[in-house]
């Protein structure tokens, strides 16, 4: 399995993530004082669990099989639309709501692209969940995780969990524990957005689908 996450370029490390404050101006939490932030971490246990299945499948499915399998897991997991705000920034609010949900589309399915072809070989691989999360402040917290490696070596891939309406979703992935996936989307995306708007990112994360797929999906 590679480590190290090509779509939108080397920085981004998965890498699906965010600086935290920049997500907080989009999305307000809405949180009861009852809820436990160890509820943080079930999402991203049932994700791993279903990434080592994507691993350990392996070429033994298609691309298009293990994408189909990934993505209601990945729509369960995080706040994508909290994400793809953030990660376009300030300018998304003057997106025409039909491209709004254009770009929602892409954006999940270059999400779930970047996931299926990263976690696609199965070599003793094993996910390490601390039991404790680590409250960061403005209603999120972070859960602590690590892809561990057949000889011991643990890559950390750490989540900022956010509780909503639908419970506890992630809203930014933090590859090495500090390399922010939206914070990377964000600075890729603002160059895509000045030199051509919407349509102009949209083309460029079909094309990113298309490249991680390796030409199997448009």
């Amino acid at each position: 399995m590679n480590h190290h996450f090509p779509a939108m370029g080397r920085r981004n490390l998965l890498g699906v993530a965010i600086a935290a404050g920049g997500l907080a101006a989009a999305w307000q939490p809405v949180r009861a004082e009852t809820v436990s932030d160890t509820g943080a971490i079930a999402p991203v246990e049932r994700l791993n669990a279903a990434l080592l299945a994507a691993m350990q499948s392996g070429p033994r499915i298609s691309f298009a099989q293990r994408f189909a399998a990934l993505t209601p897991v990945i729509e369960q997991t995080f706040d994508l639309d909290a994400v793809l705000a953030a990660s376009i920034g300030l300018s998304w609010a003057t997106v025409p709501n039909d491209q709004k949900a254009q770009l929602r589309a892409a954006f999940v399915r270059y999400t779930v692209a970047s996931y299926t072809a990263n976690f696609n070989r199965y070599n003793g691989q094993s996910f390490l969940v601390s039991p404790a999360v680590r409250n960061v402040g403005n209603g999120e917290v972070i859960v602590q995780n690590k892809l561990i490696a057949a000889d011991g070596s643990a890559t950390p891939l750490d989540y900022v969990m956010r509780y909503g309406p639908a419970g506890w979703k992630a809203v930014d992935v933090l590859a090495n524990g500090s390399i922010s996936r939206v914070a990377v989307q964000r600075s890729d995306f603002r160059e895509l957005l000045a030199s051509g708007g919407a349509p102009a990112l949209m083309a460029a994360l079909q094309r990113k689908v298309s490249n991680l797929s390796g030409g199997m999906m448009a």
